[in-house]
């Protein structure tokens, strides 16, 4: 009964207070002051009192940027891998058209039937410069037939499937071609050192007239090439003096480490028995 009565006297109590406070909050103008010096007091408190629930909500958010970002970031890589993707497609079709018009230009001077080619491998091996070749059989391509490139002779055709073929690039250690020092009219046989880019004259006398920057071109003698297409410049001249013959390199004219079109040609061609069984003669001693 004591602690009722207690309770109730506590409430009436601040009733009663609250009853005053709010008679003063609308009557003195002292009250007011002292409520706004007891605002800025509290300030810090309510600070204090924030600044958990504030630094949980700058943490959520930063944690949320940084991962929008992240995810931006991923996804402008992404694009910018995929444009540069592109833009290098886009590069090659581009080659692939101007060395398909180099390829359509140089075929004006070319006596016969010509059908464009593609490469789909190359040979691994260290002394064999060999590629394949998108056509075969069923395009009546033939061994022997020669290949070409809008700079000059690159090679012929080994081996024929019915799909694809081989074929035998002018380096290869085994390639042997007739040509002709288009200055002076001297002819040789050009055989392949199995390394890029380099050829040499077989069996030339070193009382033979011929110089570093001769162009040499298909003498027309064997049985596979024609007359007066690009096989190489010679580029250097070295005279031995135990050796009758000279020592003489050439570079191909054919880019046959660039080209990827080529032309496959069926050329019309006027046979020299002796000439084609020399070149025969040097392949199978190889």
């Amino acid at each position: 009964m004591f602690k009722e009565t207690a309770t109730g006297l506590r409430t009436l109590l601040f009733l009663l207070m609250a009853l005053l406070l709010m008679i003063f909050d609308q009557q003195s103008a002292v009250f007011h002051r002292f409520k706004s010096y007891v605002a800025i007091a509290v300030v810090p408190i309510q600070y204090v009192v924030n600044f958990p629930v504030a630094f949980l909500n700058w943490t959520e958010d930063t944690l949320t940027s940084r991962q929008q970002l992240i995810k931006d970031n991923t996804h402008l890589k992404a694009q910018l891998i995929l444009l540069e993707a592109r833009l290098q497609q886009q590069n090659a079709i581009e080659a692939d058209n101007q060395q398909l018009k180099a390829l359509l230009r140089s075929t004006s001077g070319v006596q016969g039937k010509v059908l464009e080619a593609q490469l789909l491998a190359v040979a691994s091996e260290p002394s064999v410069r060999q590629v394949v070749l998108n056509k075969g059989t069923v395009d009546h391509v033939y061994i022997g037939q020669p290949v070409i490139d809008p700079y000059g002779v690159i090679g012929q055709v080994i081996e024929v499937g019915k799909l694809t073929s081989r074929a035998m690039l002018l380096t290869d250690a085994q390639s042997a071609i007739p040509v002709q020092v288009l200055r002076t009219g001297v002819r040789s046989i050009a055989v392949g050192e199995g390394v890029l880019d380099s050829m040499r004259l077989l069996h030339v006398p070193e009382t033979t007239d011929i110089r570093v920057g001769d162009q040499l071109i298909t003498s027309g003698l064997g049985q596979h090439f024609p007359y007066g297409y690009p096989v190489g410049k010679v580029v250097t001249v070295n005279k031995d003096p135990g050796s009758t013959f000279m020592d003489i390199k050439v570079l191909p004219s054919g880019h046959l480490n660039h080209s990827r079109l080529v032309l496959l040609v069926w050329p019309v061609v006027t046979m020299n028995t002796s000439a084609t069984q020399t070149e025969k003669k040097y392949v199978s001693k190889k």
